[in-house]
C-alpha cells in the first residue's frame, strides 16, 4: 500500500470500556470497569464518567486520521467524538489508538452506535444498546394494602 491509500484493515479490535460511579454507591471512588456490549440502568438519564474506545490497526502504510463517534438512537445526534492522526511505516506494524470520552450522558433508552471512520471512510459501526430496567421490589414483602390490615 502507498501512503495516500486508505488503510486495509486486517485486524480491528474495538472494546468499549464503561466506568460509572452510579453502580456502586458505597465505595468512596466508585467505578465499574469492563468490556460492555450493552448498558442496563435503573433510571435515565445516566452519565458515564468515562468511556474508552480502543482500536487496533495493521496492514497499511501511510498517515491516517481516525474519527470515533457515539451516535444517539435517532441516528443523527452525535453525543461525543474524537479525532486522532496516526501513521504506519510498514504493513506489519501495529497501532492501537485509545479514545477517551468523559461525562457522556445517555438521556434515553435505545440503540446507540459507535462509529469508527478512517480518512472519512466508515470502517465499523456497532450497536451499543442502553436499556432501562427499574429496580425490582422485594418479592417477599406483602402488598401495601395487605400490610395495613
Amino acid at each position: 500500500m502507498v501512503g495516500d491509500q486508505v488503510i486495509d484493515v486486517v485486524m480491528l479490535v474495538v472494546m468499549l470500556i464503561f466506568m460509572a460511579g452510579f453502580m456502586f454507591m458505597f465505595v468512596v471512588m466508585p467505578m465499574l470497569i469492563g468490556v460492555l456490549t450493552q448498558l442496563i440502568v435503573p433510571q435515565l438519564p445516566v452519565t458515564a464518567s468515562r468511556i474508552v474506545c480502543f482500536n487496533r490497526w495493521t496492514a497499511g502504510v501511510g498517515e491516517f486520521t481516525e474519527h470515533v463517534k457515539i451516535i444517539s438512537p435517532d441516528s443523527s445526534t452525535t453525543l461525543c467524538e474524537n479525532k486522532m492522526k496516526y501513521g504506519l511505516d510498514k504493513p506489519d506494524n501495529i497501532r492501537t489508538n485509545v479514545h477517551l470520552f468523559g461525562n457522556v450522558e445517555f438521556k434515553e433508552a435505545g440503540v446507540y452506535h459507535v462509529e469508527v471512520n478512517v480518512d472519512d471512510v466508515l470502517k465499523l459501526r456497532y450497536p451499543f444498546p442502553v436499556m432501562l430496567m427499574p429496580p425490582q421490589k422485594d418479592q417477599q414483602q406483602p402488598p401495601a394494602e395487605a400490610a395495613g390490615n
